[in-house]
């Protein structure tokens, strides 16, 4: 449904390689460096970008997103000011699609039709809500679809093909696949085991599917870039915050140098596959 998700996929399939996708957790170290990077990624090579709305209780996440959502939120970041960063972002680029990824208690505490209002007036293109199971997405899904927000849900090694029709239903924008059962950040990227789940998943849909969960490198996002429509990068991406040590301008140019590098193997994949076409 995301206008900017659509025209950017198909830009990148006429370019011949996948997108690249770095997560960012807004408000990581703090409102000014959360924001200047987040305006610097569409220049670094970031094709569609995922920002993480800081939780106190994130399930999903290993320790390096945890402990980026902890200094966001000792820093002062709330729901509101994710949405302002957004529209502040909108104001430079109006083009690269945002995608809030995050949990639904702050959206639940929003109101589900407000808060999707208030991502649409933002510039929000889709939401990733991780432990929002398709049976129980009915409200946000409405609220999202009156608003042309995609709902892109996530799909996992343990997702067999009788439910993966319940997870692709109403799915739009790119399908977020998984690499590994587990939390962010947690476990090696197994490409070959990357590369027959996303066959089995084109059988099932026509979506682009985006991978991410154990990418950590340049090589790494290449190897996926060249069996996916689209590379994830998390847990490394914000792991240059932490390595700072509350260095401000440390970690801009940390996180902006490595989506720069990762980036660069995601294009270099795709034009190395073409060439060998």
């Amino acid at each position: 449904m995301s206008a900017r998700i659509d025209a950017r996929f198909a830009a990148l399939r006429a370019a011949g390689r996948a997108a690249f996708i770095p997560f960012i957790t807004a408000g990581d170290p703090d409102l000014r460096r959360s924001t200047e990077i987040l305006k610097a990624l569409p220049a670094a090579g970031a094709d569609i970008i995922e920002l993480g709305m800081p939780f106190t209780d994130p399930m999903a996440d290993g320790p390096a997103v945890q402990e980026a959502g902890l200094r966001a939120l000792a820093a002062g970041q709330t729901l509101k000011r994710t949405l302002a960063m957004v529209a502040d972002f909108r104001t430079v680029d109006p083009d690269t699609p945002i995608v809030l990824m995050g949990y639904f208690n702050p959206i639940f505490s929003h109101g589900a039709e407000k808060f999707c209002a208030d991502a649409a007036e933002a510039g929000v293109d889709a939401l990733i809500i991780v432990d929002l199971p398709p049976e129980e997405d009915d409200e946000i899904l409405e609220a999202a679809r009156a608003k042309d927000i995609s709902l892109i849900r996530l799909a996992t090694p343990t997702t067999d093909d009788n439910r993966l029709p319940t997870v692709l239903n109403n799915t739009s924008g790119f399908v977020y696949y998984v690499s590994f059962t587990g939390i962010t950040g947690a476990a090696s990227l197994d490409t070959e085991a990357v590369a027959t789940a996303v066959r089995r998943l084109k059988s099932h849909s026509d979506l682009p599917i985006a991978v991410g969960f154990g990418i950590k490198t340049a090589e790494q996002a290449a190897a996926v870039a060249s069996v996916a429509d689209a590379a994830v990068v998390g847990s490394a991406i914000v792991n240059k915050v932490r390595d700072a040590n509350g260095d401000g301008e440390a970690a801009v140019r940390g996180v902006l140098d490595l989506v720069r590098e990762l980036s660069q193997g995601v294009r270099s994949a795709r034009q190395d596959a073409t060439a060998a076409e």
